[in-house]
């Protein structure tokens, strides 16, 4: 009964819809126009190119979407997207990152993509160029309205690709596909949202003070508070070669005020990225007290990332930033073994990295409303943690209302923990949901006869995932 629900609703919802094309939804036939075809008759689509992928026909191309959803009559984007296409009668994989999209690159699938051999729709996040409109009303940037870009999208390509639907993303693409689910609860059969951070107070950070207590070992722990001290007491010596490397690479600081402030920022980033992207094996690495300026230089440059917060580090993600400030929250952690070192303290927030010609508004019930439909509304969808993942301080919690849902945490696990990281059982029953879920479970998997396995073989090319150390502190 949900599921036809589910459908019903999902007609309704498709033929109510401005500005898509009335093609039928359904399986092409021989007798029907090549695929590119078909996806280009789609009102306000166009191509952008269309790339060699090995078993699949993969397309880049532009949407054309309204600023604003409310008003529809008041301008329009082009906002990039790229579909990797398998076949009209597998499900389709809605991803984002919640950022911009990694083009040029080679074609890759996510892991739901893989585990149900589907269709793999990939939606560059609004104002993330050059998915930004122009001029830039920044107001027009909230989650909300990015939800209505995926709704407007999936609507679209729902004409032809009439099998289930999920909804995936990493990190800021983790949050960005469960609002997404908030704000459409029935366009997706299924959502799987990967390390999600869930700020429902951003004044209340108390959990995140609570993981830095308790991860790892106190040997571990104790090195890294050690050697981020450390920086801060070597401050004029790295700050002047900090402004040097500047100078010589064309960085400036115009957005945070100066070297020395930005210095401070990437410092305050060490321990919080050594987490995210590290495991308790790197602890090895950490360099002790003792060792020379230029070692605890490279060091934190290649934990935290001097260029992050240069104007240059700074500008692409200023939708992030924008967004942090605005809805989403950020993290403020408590770091008494600094404090008689910091120089700037309060300045460590999303306002400081945002020019001060965007204005920033604070919305304080935004997180709350999405953590509320979580807790009482989740159906079919699924988070999961890694365990060493400062970002998964604070999760989402479907509650006790909540139906065939589901958090799981990867023992050991970084920002990067997925499906595969998880323990035996728990694997094997995200596997078997994402699959049911899809359409696609075989029947011995659903009467417990088989144990549930990605449907697509490992691909070197598309599916090999390396979490890339960003130089930010952002999920």
């Amino acid at each position: 009964m949900r599921k036809a629900l589910r459908w019903l609703l999902s007609l309704v919802v498709l033929i109510g819809t401005i500005g898509i094309g009335s093609a039928s939804a359904g399986s092409a036939t021989a007798a029907e126009p090549d695929i590119k075809d078909r996806i280009l008759a789609i009102p306000g689509m166009s191509l952008i190119e269309e790339k060699p992928a090995e078993g699949y026909r993969y397309f880049v191309l532009n949407y054309t979407q309204p600023i604003d959803h409310r008003h529809p009559s008041k301008g329009t984007f082009k906002q990039r997207l790229t579909l990797l296409h398998k076949s009209e009668d597998r499900p389709t994989v809605f991803f984002t990152s919640g950022y911009n999209l990694n083009i040029p690159a080679t074609p890759s699938r996510s892991e739901p993509t893989r585990i149900v051999d589907g269709n793999q729709v990939s939606m560059e996040y609004r104002f993330f160029t050059p998915s930004r409109p122009q001029p830039a009303d920044w107001s027009k940037l909230d989650i909300w309205q990015a939800a209505s870009d995926q709704h407007r999208i999936y609507t679209a390509l729902k004409t032809i690709y009439s099998k289930n639907w999920l909804a995936t993303g990493g990190s800021k693409g983790g949050m960005t596909a469960t609002y997404f689910r908030r704000f459409y609860p029935h366009d997706m059969d299924g959502t799987v949202a990967y390390v999600a951070p869930n700020d429902v107070v951003n004044k209340e950070d108390s959990a995140y003070d609570r993981f830095f207590a308790k991860v790892s070992t106190k040997e571990c722990r104790t090195k890294l508070n050690a050697i981020q001290r450390e920086a801060l007491v070597r401050r004029d010596g790295i700050v002047d070669r900090y402004k040097k490397w500047a100078y010589s690479e064309g960085q400036t600081f115009k957005t945070i005020g100066s070297a020395d402030k930005a210095f401070e920022n990437v410092v305050n980033d060490l321990v919080w990225a050594f987490w995210q992207y590290s495991t308790e094996a790197d602890c090895a690495d950490v360099p002790a007290t003792t060792a020379s300026t230029d070692v605890i230089y490279d060091y934190v440059d290649a934990i935290s990332g001097f260029s992050a917060y240069t104007d240059q580090g700074l500008e692409p993600y200023t939708p992030y930033y924008y967004q942090a400030g605005t809805q989403l929250g950020s993290p403020t952690v408590k770091t008494p073994h600094l404090n008689d070192l910091l120089r700037y303290r309060g300045t460590y927030v999303p306002r400081s990295y945002v020019p001060r010609d965007i204005p920033m508004t604070w919305h304080n019930n935004t997180m709350r409303d999405v953590d509320r439909w979580v807790n009482e509304h989740a159906e079919q969808m699924l988070f999961v943690y890694g365990q060493n993942d400062p970002w998964g301080a604070e999760p989402f919690r479907p509650g006790k209302h909540a139906e065939d849902s589901y958090v799981f945490t990867a023992p050991g696990g970084n920002h990067g923990s997925n499906i595969a990281q998880l323990k035996a059982g728990q694997k094997e029953k995200a596997t078997a949901e994402v699959l049911e879920w899809a359409g696609v479970a075989p029947a011995a998997v659903r009467e417990g006869k088989a144990e549930a396995k990605p449907l697509a073989p490992y691909d070197a090319k598309m599916d090999k995932r390396e979490l890339e150390r960003e130089p930010l502190l952002r999920p």
